[in-house]
């Protein structure tokens, strides 16, 4: 049986990154459950994939920080984007932090195929195990099996099982006895309790509003949806929330008192929110809608909890709508230069399967393209 220098477990963007900068004396192989490679990348952000932000920093993850930085030195934000660049992919700035594909996905997919053009690329087989023998690794598929001196697990999280997404990944590691968080949905919708049930009703509507979660503050858009709450704002927060309490302003940068001061209008139609939330929320918090010079001391004080609309969330709307798994192969398991297995030589786990999770906006493509970037540097 050929004994490959290395094989990549995933065709994602950590394992493809990772393969495009191997030497080409190298031999190396590329599995895949898919018939395609990079079918997430091909995927997210309506097809054309927010690749990276404006802004990359330690804060925007939930992760070991001295991992993240150490990664993220050898091949940052920067570097990235001068790659891109160099190899003619054009990118486009939304909202001033999105860095999506200008035209589609396709362009990256495209700049990482040619780049692996010197690896095997094998699609349609399920991996099912990794051993290793003395100095050599077998990697069990539905197909047949293989054999590496070195492997690089990059199998991607749990979420988006349509393109096979499975907890394959965290299944190798515990075979070699090293310690993982099980994976569960993160940048994902969440549930309501009854209480909260009112916000069902605006299925459809959205608003700029600021969550805060323990000591993080988030701001941007919230979705009311059928089944709870979503939106970039409540993907974000849903990394960072287990249980207990949320907190929302839905005026930031405004005073609900400045707003209602002295006029003879109603609430609702000063209040700088769609009419139906206006109404929905000075119910939720106990205020009538009345003229606002009419307002009592009692009454502007329940309008201020406009500013902090606290409540738990019941749940999350689970693996089939998030777009990340939080959870993985435990940082202290790996060599923070190199992304090595301390306990295993020469096995090495990459992306999104490494207890590294990213808020939304490209965070998590940018960790999956540095991690990748930078084990390649040391298995060359």
């Amino acid at each position: 049986m050929k004994i490959y220098d290395i094989i990549i477990l995933g065709a994602g963007a950590s394992g493809l990154m990772c393969a495009a900068n191997l030497s080409k004396k190298k031999s190396v192989a590329i599995i895949d459950v898919n018939e395609k490679p990079a079918k997430k990348l091909k995927i997210s952000g309506g097809g054309k994939c927010n690749i990276t932000n404006a802004s990359v920093k330690l804060e925007n993850f939930d992760g070991e920080c001295e991992l993240i930085a150490k990664v993220f030195k050898k091949f940052s934000r920067d570097k990235l984007l001068e790659w891109l660049d160099r190899n003619r992919v054009e990118l486009e700035l939304r909202k001033g932090r999105y860095y999506f594909c200008k035209r589609s996905s396709d362009d990256i997919i495209e700049l990482l195929k040619r780049s692996t053009k010197h690896s095997e690329l094998i699609l349609n087989h399920k991996v099912i195990s990794v051993k290793k023998d003395n100095d050599v690794f077998t990697v069990a598929t539905d197909k047949g099996s293989m054999q590496a001196k070195k492997v690089v697990v990059a199998t991607g999280g749990e979420s988006f099982k349509s393109i096979g997404a499975s907890p394959i990944g965290l299944e190798i590691a515990k075979s070699f006895a090293i310690e993982v968080k099980d994976f569960a949905p993160a940048l994902v919708g969440l549930t309501l309790q009854k209480e909260q049930f009112w916000m069902k009703e605006l299925s459809g509507l959205s608003c700029y509003v600021q969550i805060k979660i323990e000591d993080r503050v988030i701001d941007e858009e919230m979705l009311f949806a059928h089944k709870g709450i979503s939106g970039p704002a409540v993907l974000s927060t849903s990394l960072y929330w287990k249980k207990g309490e949320i907190s929302i302003n839905f005026l930031p940068n405004k005073s609900v008192l400045e707003l209602t001061k002295a006029s003879k209008k109603l609430v609702s139609s000063v209040l700088p929110l769609p009419k139906r939330l206006a109404k929905a929320l000075l119910n939720a918090v106990g205020c009538k809608d009345k003229e606002c010079s009419k307002l009592t001391k009692e009454e502007k004080s329940l309008l201020n909890n406009l500013h902090r609309y606290t409540f738990a969330p019941a749940g999350n709307f689970g693996f089939t709508k998030a777009e990340v798994s939080r959870g993985g192969v435990l940082a202290e398991e790996l060599d923070f230069a190199t992304l090595e297995a301390k306990k295993v030589k020469n096995l090495y786990f990459i992306g999104e399967v490494v207890d590294v999770t990213g808020e939304l906006g490209g965070y998590n493509f940018q960790w999956a393209f540095s991690s990748g970037y930078c084990c390649s540097k040391y298995i060359n």
